[in-house]
């Protein structure tokens, strides 16, 4: 065996994204300089999940992590997926941030992947589980991603700073993804969303529907809001209530956004207690704040919103080297990293060009061809 060379990286930035692209191109990596000046140094707790969760479900992947978790050494392993596997995500980031990496993981692995997850449902933070099944999940099948095994499901829902929530993920395995042309953004033709209570009134939901409705039936007719109220071991183990929107075009387009309301999460309360006896902002104003926040999204253009922009580079780049076109409104910080990573792990350059009548961007490039070797030709 030759001895093992490592792609060497600085910081803590984009550290889930390096590690998804270091397992999907294997390539091993050495990541030094993680928070050292900070008065908190080393690896955050959601990021010891996230290297958990990749030692779960691949084989053969080594993480090496000084005492001080500034410096992190990973070679990945094999990616083998699983049926009946589980992971607690904790409380320091919600389930969504550990999504994204799995939905990608998931398609390349020997298996189809079945994991449920626990933790936090719905943050502020991070895109909600409501917007993953809503948006995430149908940019996917653009890609050619069989709808049949592709499923999220919300078994209970849990807030900050405690959590309780658990989902079901399943992910099918495909043998390559499917290079897209998808510039076409289309008109909005309806909105669809769902608001959901856990350990307060489920009148909180029907203020945020109100006024949530209150701006969008002015501008079209079509609006169905749905409610989930979930109550006892449902409801998780914090108070909260929030609203997933997603506004579906006439060129099937999901635009989505999100947001949840509950108490601070512990660590950023240490110095001030009181605070947990802060008053919550009013399910009234959550309603219009998350209606003008979706039509900003809206008016950005593009065939998704900026949310999902890094989701949609990372699957244009993992396609087989045929020319993929896509068009986004302005190109989020998330995004423009996104761009970075898939240049240093796979190769891939974009093309990218202003449209200027439309205040869009569209983006041209060639698939790294990557393939799922396990899975067998039909």
């Amino acid at each position: 065996m030759g001895k093992t060379a490592y792609k060497k990286l600085k910081g803590s930035q984009s550290f889930r994204q390096r590690l998804l692209l270091a397992t999907l191109s294997s390539t091993s990596i050495l990541v030094d300089d993680i928070r050292a000046n900070e008065s908190w140094p080393g690896l955050r707790p959601h990021e010891v999940s996230f290297l958990r969760l990749l030692e779960k479900i691949c084989d053969d992947c080594k993480v090496e992590v000084n005492e001080t978790g500034t410096i992190l050494k990973y070679k990945p392993g094999t990616v083998m997926g699983g049926r009946n596997l589980a992971h607690d995500c904790g409380v320091s980031r919600s389930i969504g941030y550990f999504l994204e990496p799995l939905l990608l993981l998931g398609l390349f692995a020997k298996k189809p992947l079945t994991i449920r997850l626990k933790g936090i449902t719905n943050d502020s933070n991070d895109p909600s589980v409501d917007t993953f099944q809503s948006t995430a999940l149908p940019i996917l099948k653009r890609f050619g991603v069989p709808s049949e095994g592709l499923k999220l499901k919300i078994e209970s829902r849990g807030v900050p700073p405690l959590g309780g929530g658990e989902v079901i993920l399943s992910v099918p395995m495909v043998q390559n993804l499917n290079a897209v042309t998808w510039t076409d953004e289309g008109m909005v033709k309806r909105l669809r969303g769902v608001t959901f209570s856990t350990r307060v009134s489920s009148q909180f939901e029907h203020a945020m529907i109100y006024s949530a409705r209150g701006i969008f039936n002015r501008l079209l007719p079509d609006v169905h809001i749905a409610t989930d109220h979930k109550a006892g071991p449902q409801a998780g183990n914090s108070p909260g209530f929030g609203i997933s929107l997603v506004a579906e075009t006439t060129s099937g387009c999901c635009i989505s956004a999100d947001t949840a309301v509950s108490y601070a999460r512990s660590e950023a309360t240490d110095e001030l207690e009181d605070l947990e006896k802060k008053e919550l902002t009013a399910p009234e104003d959550v309603g219009v704040q998350i209606a003008s926040v979706l039509l900003g999204e809206i008016e950005q253009g593009g065939v998704v919103d900026s949310t999902h922009q890094g989701l949609l580079f990372l699957l244009c780049a993992l396609c087989p080297p045929d020319m993929s076109k896509v068009r986004v409104g302005k190109l989020s910080p998330y995004g423009i990293e996104t761009l970075r990573n898939i240049r240093d792990f796979l190769g891939v350059k974009f093309v990218i060009k202003p449209d200027p009548s439309t205040g869009t961007v569209i983006l041209k490039g060639l698939g790294s061809g990557l393939r799922n070797l396990f899975r067998k030709v039909s």
